[in-house]
């Protein structure tokens, strides 16, 4: 297999090479329809009758070329990250030895390197836990945390142990900032019509929360919007939950990884109080996709998640001391994505990732100046985290719009857009550790340019 992969992977990174030239920049040009005819016109056949030897060169090639690339500086739509170069190495080492962390006589190694990992990571999102602090005061408890797809799993399962802990009357109660995920998995669950509290503001109001809590719920607080990177007033919160009884998870997919940073990490004072957080390490951990997280603050509560099948957990096997792993997800067969993120923590270190944390909210505060300085543009707000909200001066929110739009077809900038205060913002989310002002100042002028006078 290894013997074979070598000349493959070198196939790859020339393909890939030879993609992003073509490319030429953050989006490839051209739009929608263009962007598919080029691909249909290289793909050709996609099932022929006599195979293509060179198929893998000419797919990865069409699909580097059409892709857009999120190490490109002036890509910055969404929360969408360049990867480690070291974790993609070990997600190509998860495909090859292709474990399934379903049982443990599929992934030995992998489920013990699971259980080491997210032990630690809840230690870090709990690390601040008083003794005795939320619902759960009178039993002992210790952190533990689920690997997931991502916030949207994250949030679900998160919804499904409030369901199985408070009943199935327990309401989601959240602000119109929180993540669509949210809504839709109340709604999976069969959960009573969700609760949507204002946020006129962009964050949750506690006296607001406080007005709209009537029976048992779960209370949802976010730690990084997805329109403006946003942070729920999060202790405020934590105290409301505690004084009138009610369950708290924090979907923290993307601020949860100022956790790594000394100089942050305050934005974050109330997170460990909380019973349930989502954490997504595809956002600010610099993983390729998937690496989610589900830390719960007492792993009693992960029971719910218990099932029994035997042929991968017989009772007389979990009895004779085999692992049982099917209670970890509420999938079956998963990859064991904890390998790229145990190997960026070893390779990276505390100092390593908190200095890349650092490098791209720095990076944020440097953009959000230029544009103070600029005449022809305005900001939004000073960014909490990472995102930048700005518009052209004087410009219509159709204008706003129509601009973002020609970005994308001419494939020169990638960004994204966000209504705030009543009014359309462009939005550029900062997670490339290797942008520089001089990017910042291009993609400037590139809005400057592309803005109807």
């Amino acid at each position: 297999m290894h013997t074979s992969l070598r000349p493959l992977l070198d196939t790859v990174l020339d393909a890939l090479e030879e993609g992003t030239r073509l490319r030429s920049g953050p989006l490839p040009a051209g739009g929608p329809t263009e962007v598919a005819e080029r691909l249909r016109s290289a793909v050709g056949d996609v099932f022929p009758d006599e195979g293509d030897p060179d198929a893998l060169r000419h797919l990865v090639r069409a699909v580097a070329e059409g892709a857009a690339d999120p190490a490109d500086p002036l890509c910055t739509a969404h929360l969408h990250c360049p990867p480690l170069p070291v974790a993609a190495a070990a997600d190509l080492a998860v495909s090859i030895l292709n474990p399934s962390m379903d049982s443990w006589d599929q992934a030995p190694a992998a489920s013990e390197l699971e259980s080491l990992v997210t032990r630690q990571l809840a230690r870090e999102v709990y690390a601040e836990t008083p003794r005795g602090a939320g619902n759960c005061a009178t039993s002992p408890h210790r952190p533990d945390a689920l690997i997931t797809t991502g916030g949207t799993e994250s949030n679900q399962i998160a919804l499904l142990l409030a369901r199985e802990t408070l009943g199935p009357g327990v309401r989601l109660v959240c602000g119109e900032n929180a993540h669509h995920s949210l809504p839709r998995s109340a709604w999976l669950l069969g959960l009573p019509e969700p609760v949507i509290v204002p946020t006129p503001t962009g964050t949750l109001d506690p006296a607001a929360l406080d007005k709209a809590l009537h029976g048992p719920s779960v209370i949802v607080a976010t730690a990084g919007t997805t329109d403006a990177g946003l942070i729920d007033p999060l202790p405020e919160i934590a105290a409301l939950c505690a004084h009138r009884g009610a369950r708290l998870h924090i979907d923290a997919a993307y601020g949860g990884g100022l956790l790594f940073s000394t100089r942050y990490r305050a934005k974050l004072t109330g997170l460990s109080v909380a019973d349930t957080v989502t954490l997504d390490l595809h956002k600010l951990g610099w993983q390729p996709v998937a690496a989610g997280l589900l830390a719960v603050r007492d792993d009693n509560d992960l029971a719910a998640l218990n099932h029994r099948a035997d042929y991968l957990n017989a009772d007389d096997d979990t009895e004779a001391g085999l692992p049982d792993l099917l209670g970890r997800s509420l999938r079956t067969t998963r990859r064991p994505d904890v390998l790229k993120i145990a190997v960026t923590l070893k390779t990276l270190g505390r100092e390593g990732l908190a200095a890349l944390v650092d490098q791209v909210c720095s990076t944020a505060q440097e953009f959000a100046a230029l544009v103070e300085r600029h005449p022809g543009f305005e900001l939004h707000a000073p960014p909490t985290i990472s995102t930048v909200l700005f518009r052209p001066v004087g410009a219509t929110d159709d204008a706003v719009a129509a601009v973002r739009r020609q970005l994308l077809t001419d494939g020169r900038a990638v960004l994204g857009r966000a209504r705030a205060a009543n009014r359309l913002w462009l939005k550029a989310t900062l997670l490339n550790p290797t942008t520089r002002p001089a990017h910042l100042t291009a993609l400037l002028h590139l809005v400057e340019g592309t803005t109807p006078r």
